[in-house]
């Protein structure tokens, strides 16, 4: 169920046996040769709707634009800066509070949003410890999930990638977006074969170290068939991890 495509009176048929949404977030930076710019945002979107149609769950609107400074010397890198992050995800979880939603869950697809996402759920509890929150407001639970941290999708890239996967447009996240969109796949030939890895630190170091935008990758190994089995493995683990938060377990 997507909130987008719902009316007002079916969210509130939805508030009568749920408090929790799925809240999609990404990034939408640069991701190699062959990988899309909306990568980070449009893995977790996809597997979100993949894990409401397993559970039922409510799916909120991508939050597709995260923090992601480094990645600003590929042309096409948009970011927020991490104050404005915090503030966007403060004000999209106080909306839905106002209207009944208590529980939280952040579906992630960039690591460079984790720190910024933690920060905003401290200010948000922090909100409630200091008195600052409506007095009706109930208690609130956040949760951040990174959709490729599941034993079953690390397993599964180690299989088909192998040391090929890197850290940054990795084989998985580009097969993933290939499964979604296989109209739009990209045929570039990396060299090297394997990008070199190292920190990241300004836009400008990163274009320097990592000319073509990798990280330890080779995303040639990208394919829809892989992307696939990387859906239905996350989507199976998210689904499980999903009904655990909801029902206040985990």
């Amino acid at each position: 169920m997507m909130l987008q495509l719902s009316t007002w009176q079916e969210v509130e048929v939805y508030l009568k046996t749920s408090r929790t949404i799925v809240i999609p977030v990404g990034s939408t930076e640069q991701h190699g040769p062959n990988g899309f710019i909306g990568t980070d945002a449009l893995c977790p979107e996809v597997l979100a709707k993949g894990v409401a149609e397993e559970t039922g769950a409510l799916v909120a609107p991508t939050i597709s634009v995260g923090m992601a400074q480094h990645h600003l010397g590929f042309s096409g890198s948009i970011t927020l800066r991490p104050s404005t992050l915090m503030a966007v995800v403060q004000d999209t979880v106080n909306s839905l509070a106002r209207h009944g939603f208590e529980r939280f869950y952040f579906l992630n697809g960039h690591g460079g949003n984790i720190a910024t996402l933690s920060a905003a759920f401290s200010e948000i509890y922090a909100e409630s410890s200091l008195g600052t929150a409506g007095h009706n407001r109930p208690s609130l639970r956040c949760k951040l999930r990174n959709w490729w941290d599941g034993k079953g999708i690390q397993a599964l890239s180690a299989e088909l990638f192998g040391a090929s996967e890197g850290s940054h447009a990795t084989c998985s996240e580009v097969s993933l977006t290939y499964y979604a969109y296989p109209d739009h796949v990209k045929s570039v030939e990396m060299t090297p074969k394997i990008a070199p890895n190292g920190p990241i630190y300004d836009a400008d170091d990163y274009r320097r170290r990592f000319p073509d935008g990798r990280i330890g990758s080779d995303p040639s190994l990208a394919s829809v068939e892989a992307g696939e089995r990387i859906y239905k493995t996350a989507v199976d683990e998210l689904s499980r991890d999903y009904r655990g938060f909801a029902e206040g377990s985990s």
